[in-house]
C-alpha cells in the first residue's frame, strides 16, 4: 500500500515539475513576444501619441497571471505638437504611473495565436494620473473626419478584448489647465474606480447597453477643495459618486463660498458686487446621458435635485462698480450663450433658505430680506436648439415663505427663442404683517412700518429687455410708517410730525381706501440698462406697490405741477412745514405744496361723499312720504 502512495506522489511531483518547467520556458521565451504585443497595442489604440515603459513583466503561465511593475504611460510631446499643427490634437492628454499592474486568468496563447485577449480581473495599485487640458477651438465644432472606433485602431493586433472587472484603487488624480501659457492645477487623492464587463470587438461599439465598451463604470471621489481662477471663491464637496449603469451622479455636502471674509473680500476686489455663499446637502443627477457628455460634450439629464440648501447674497454699498450695460444678460439669455450644451428636463430645488443682505453706504447698517423654506421646479432648462424647437418655454414654479411668514408663489416663463428676451412672471403673496419687512427697510432707508396688515398681494407681468408691464394688486389695511432720525445721543428716534404728515396726507392707509375705492397698479416700467434682471423685476413690483398705496406717477406729477404754481404759498408756510418740506421731498419727491394739495383732495372727496349720502337720504324720504 505504501508503494502505491509513493507512485502517486511521485507522479504528481513529476507533473508539477513538468508544468512548472513548461511555464518557466514559455514565460522566458514568450515574454519578448508579449512585451512587443503590449507596446504595439498601446501605440495602435492611441494613434502613436502614447508610449509605455515598465521595469519588469512577470508572467506565471500556469496560473495565467501577469504583473507589470512601475508602469509609465507617457504622451509624446513632439507628436502632440505635430497634431496641433494639423488641428487634430485632443484637448486632454495624460501622464500615468502605476506601481503595480496585475492581470488575472490571462491566456497568452489566445492572445498570440488567436489575437483574442481574455482577462478575469485587472488591478491597478495606487495609480497616479496627471491630466493636462489645453484648449483648442477646433474641437468645439464637429469634425468632418469621423474618428475611428477603438476596435478599428487595434484590430491588426487584437480581434477581441474582454475583461470581466478592472479595479483602480487609491488613484491620485491631478488636473492641469493650460490657458495662454498659464497653468491652473487641482488634485484629488484616494479615488476608487471599478469597471465591469469590458468588451472591445466589431459589435460592441453599437451595443446601446454599453458605455464606451463597458457595462458599468463606478467612481467614488472623496472630498476635495477647488479654488476658482480669480482667487476669490472655492468649491468643496464631501463625496462624489458616478455610476454609468444606473446613469446617476451624486454629490454630498457641496459648498461654494468665498475664501476671504466680507471685509477682506471687498478690500481685495476694490469694487462692488455680490458676496455669495451657496451650500447643498445633496446634488443629484438622474438618467444622466454619459454618452452625449463623452461624444458631444453635452450635459443631458432627466432630473436634477438640489436638496437642503442655503443661498446667501450680500452686497456692500460702500463699494461701487462701473455701470455696465446688462441688456441681453438675463439668466435665460446667459443660458443660451453657454458654450456647453445643456438640457435638464426637470430641476428641483428643495428646502432651501435664500437671503439677500445689503450694507448701506449711507447708514452703515445691514438690511436683510429672507425667503425661507424655498422650493422650486424648473422645467425644460435647456439651450439645445433641437429641444427648443419642440418647446421654447423654460418655466419656473417658485414657492417660499417671505420673512418666514407670508406664503409667496411665483410662476415665471422664459421664451428661449425670443430675440428681445421676452418673459412673464405672475404670483401672489399671502397674508402677513407688514412690519416683518422692517429688517430691510429700517437699516437701509431709516423708515419702519409701524403697523400694517397685508391681506394679499398679486401681480401678472410681462417683460423684455427694455421694459416690464402688467397689473399689480395689493389688499391691505392699517398701514402706517415711522420716519426715523438720530437724536443727540446718535440713537434712532421716530420723527413724530413728519411721520404724521406722511401717514395722514401721502399714504392710503388701506386698499380699498377710506372712500371705498380699490386701486390697481398699472405698471409700465422702463428698464435702466445698467440694472440687473432681478433688480428690474423688484423695481417694477415696487412701482405697483407705490401706486396701490397712493404714490402713483400720475398723482406725483399732478402734485408737482401744483407745487410749481404755489411757490408763494410755500414761502408763507410756517416754520414746521418748512423744516419738514425738504425731508419729505427727499424721501417721496414731494414738497409742502404737494402735501397741501393732497389734503384738499381728501377734503373734497369727503365732502362729495357726504353730499351724495345726503342726496340719497332725501330721495329715500320722498319715496317713503309718497
Amino acid at each position: 500500500m505504501k508503494t502505491i502512495w509513493k507512485w502517486i506522489i511521485g507522479v504528481i511531483v513529476t507533473l508539477l515539475i513538468i508544468v512548472g518547467s513548461l511555464a518557466w520556458y514559455f514565460s522566458v521565451h514568450w515574454k519578448p513576444l508579449l512585451d512587443q504585443k503590449f507596446k504595439e497595442l498601446v501605440l495602435a489604440s492611441t494613434d502613436s501619441l502614447y508610449t509605455v515603459t515598465y521595469d519588469d513583466l512577470d508572467i506565471n503561465l500556469a496560473l495565467g497571471n501577469v504583473s507589470v511593475s512601475n508602469l509609465i504611460l507617457t504622451s509624446d510631446s513632439t507628436i502632440y505638437r505635430r497634431l496641433e499643427k494639423i488641428n487634430k490634437a485632443p484637448d486632454n492628454r495624460f501622464q500615468i504611473k502605476v506601481a503595480k499592474l496585475k492581470f488575472r486568468n490571462f491566456s497568452i496563447r489566445d492572445m498570440l495565436m488567436n489575437k483574442e485577449l481574455y482577462l478575469k480581473n485587472v488591478v491597478l495599485d495606487t495609480p497616479s494620473i496627471h491630466m493636462i487640458n489645453e484648449y483648442h477651438s477646433y474641437n468645439d465644432t464637429a469634425s468632418a473626419q469621423v474618428n475611428k472606433p477603438l476596435y478599428e485602431k487595434i484590430k491588426k493586433t487584437l480581434k477581441k478584448i474582454q475583461i470581466k472587472e478592472i479595479e483602480l484603487n487609491g488613484i491620485n488624480f491631478k488636473y492641469s489647465q493650460l490657458q495662454k501659457n498659464i497653468y491652473q492645477d487641482f488634485e484629488i487623492k484616494k479615488v476608487n474606480l471599478k469597471v465591469q464587463d469590458v468588451l472591445v470587438d466589431s459589435t460592441s461599439i453599437s451595443d446601446e447597453s454599453r458605455f464606451y465598451h463597458t457595462k458599468m463604470i463606478d467612481i467614488e471621489v472623496p472630498g476635495f477643495t477647488y479654488k476658482t481662477a480669480d482667487g476669490f471663491y472655492k468649491v468643496d464637496f464631501d463625496k462624489l459618486k458616478i455610476n454609468t449603469r444606473d446613469r446617476n451622479i451624486l454629490l454630498t455636502k457641496v459648498v461654494y463660498q468665498p475664501i476671504l471674509n466680507k471685509s477682506a473680500f471687498y478690500k481685495k476686489k476694490g469694487k462692488g458686487g455680490s458676496y455669495i455663499v451657496m451650500k447643498f446637502d445633496t446634488v443629484r443627477f438622474e438618467s444622466f446621458d454619459f454618452k452625449k457628455l463623452l461624444r458631444d460634450k453635452k450635459i443631458y439629464a432627466t432630473k436634477t435635485q438640489l436638496k437642503n440648501g442655503l443661498l446667501e447674497i450680500y452686497s456692500d454699498k460702500h463699494y461701487q462698480s462701473k455701470p455696465v450695460n446688462k441688456i441681453g444678460r438675463s439668466p435665460h439669455q446667459r443660458l443660451l450663450k453657454m458654450n456647453t450644451k445643456l438640457s435638464l428636463d426637470t430641476v428641483l430645488l428643495q428646502n432651501t433658505h435664500i437671503s439677500y443682505s445689503e450694507l448701506s453706504g449711507k447708514y452703515n447698517q445691514v438690511g436683510t430680506i429672507t425667503f425661507d423654506k424655498s422650493y422650486a421646479t424648473i422645467s425644460n432648462m435647456t439651450n439645445d436648439s433641437s429641444t427648443l424647437a419642440k418647446n421654447k418655454w423654460m418655466k419656473v414654479d417658485f414657492l417660499s415663505r417671505v420673512m418666514n411668514s407670508g406664503r409667496l408663489n411665483v410662476l415665471l416663463g422664459f421664451d428661449m427663442t425670443s430675440k428681445e428676451g421676452f418673459y412673464t412672471y405672475k404670483g401672489s403673496l399671502g397674508a402677513m404683517q407688514a412690519p416683518a419687512f422692517n429688517k430691510i427697510l429700517k437699516p437701509l432707508l431709516n423708515v419702519e412700518i409701524a403697523s400694517g396688515n397685508i391681506k394679499r398681494m398679486s401681480f401678472d407681468m410681462e417683460a423684455n429687455d427694455r421694459r416690464n408691464w402688467g397689473q399689480f394688486k395689493f389688499d391691505y389695511d392699517n398701514l402706517k410708517v415711522n420716519i426715523l432720525g438720530k437724536n443727540a445721543d446718535g440713537k434712532l428716534k421716530k420723527k413724530g410730525l413728519v411721520s404724521l404728515l406722511i401717514n395722514e396726507l401721502l399714504f392710503n392707509t388701506s386698499n380699498p381706501n377710506e372712500f371705498g375705492e380699490y386701486i390697481t397698479g398699472r405698471v409700465n416700467w422702463h428698464r435702466n440698462p445698467n440694472h440687473t434682471f432681478f433688480k428690474t423685476i423688484w423695481q417694477s413690483l415696487l412701482d405697483g406697490i407705490k401706486q396701490c398705496v397712493g404714490l402713483s406717477k400720475e398723482r406725483e406729477a399732478k402734485l408737482m405741477r401744483a407745487a410749481e404754481n404755489a411757490q408763494n404759498t410755500i414761502k408763507k408756510a410756517n416754520t414746521v412745514v418748512n423744516k419738514t418740506k425738504s425731508f419729505v421731498s427727499r424721501i417721496f419727491k414731494k414738497d409742502a405744496a404737494a402735501i397741501e394739495q393732497r389734503k384738499k383732495e381728501k377734503e373734497l372727496k369727503k365732502k362729495a361723499k357726504e353730499e351724495k349720502k345726503q342726496a340719497e337720504n332725501k330721495v329715500k324720504e320722498r319715496e317713503e312720504m309718497g
